[in-house]
């Protein structure tokens, strides 16, 4: 058997999410069934880094599977995105160590988001960035930026549905926000991430430049370990996994 890992890219819009679900499309759905095939009916599983939502995007997800099969890379690639559909891309694949885990072996991960802060929806870009119409300080937010940074425990900041055994402690790295025009970037780089945490801490930050929040709040929130206290959950089409380092 032959450790195969990918790098892949997928426009979410169309997805419910990557993990498979009985009766619809997702990620891992359609790349395990052009597996398939390839391999005559022989089921081979796919192991990605992380899990993303239905409507969020990947620019550089990453997965791993076993086949029996020696093929050329190169052809292995090409052979993937014969199969797959337009809004799934295989960019490169590579032969790693049977020991190698796509999610196990990652020690950073970087997730983007995008807002639209206009006055008029754009129906081009309603699929790839949260259209929010209302007046931001940007300021504030980069201020609030700052406290996320370091390692802290995310509980209030993460799903409450989340699966999460053990510690619920992430460190972040670079917690940012700019401005460009109409559109603000958020950038998220850290060792892990817990189920929403990147689209809870964006909706707790938009409060923020509404003034709704103040930064003051967020020490006693990571103390409070209550998801309830952070806010709403910012919509997942401005979501996108960026890059996946090993």
């Amino acid at each position: 058997m032959e450790r195969l890992k990918c790098a892949i890219q997928y426009d979410g819009s169309f997805f419910s999410g990557f993990q498979i679900q009985p009766g619809k499309r997702t990620i891992q759905g359609i790349i395990e069934d052009v597996l398939m095939k390839m391999h005559k009916g022989r089921h081979i599983r796919i192991h990605p880094s992380g899990r993303t939502d239905g409507g969020a995007h990947a620019i550089g997800q990453t997965i791993h599977f076993d086949s029996p099969y020696d093929i050329p890379l190169n052809n292995w690639k090409q052979a993937l995105n014969t199969l797959l559909p337009d809004d799934v891309y295989v960019k490169e694949v590579e032969t790693v160590h049977d020991t190698f885990h796509a999610r196990y072996d990652v020690v950073e991960k970087e997730y983007r988001y995008y807002v639209l802060n206009e006055a008029e929806p754009n129906v081009f870009r309603r699929n790839y960035a949260y259209f929010f119409p209302y007046d931001l300080d940007i300021s504030s937010i980069q201020r609030a930026c700052r406290y996320f940074e370091g390692t802290h425990d995310f509980t209030t900041f993460s799903s409450a549905k989340a699966e999460t055994k053990g510690s619920r402690e992430r460190t972040l790295y670079q917690v940012s926000c700019e401005k460009r025009g109409s559109e603000i970037e958020f950038i998220f780089r850290g060792n892990g991430f817990l189920y929403n945490m990147v689209r809870i801490i964006v909706g707790f930050l938009l409060d923020v430049g509404q003034g709704k929040r103040n930064q003051d709040e967020i020490e006693e929130l990571f103390a409070k370990k209550d998801r309830r206290l952070a806010g709403d959950t910012a919509p997942p089409q401005g979501l996108y996994l960026w890059r996946v380092k090993y």
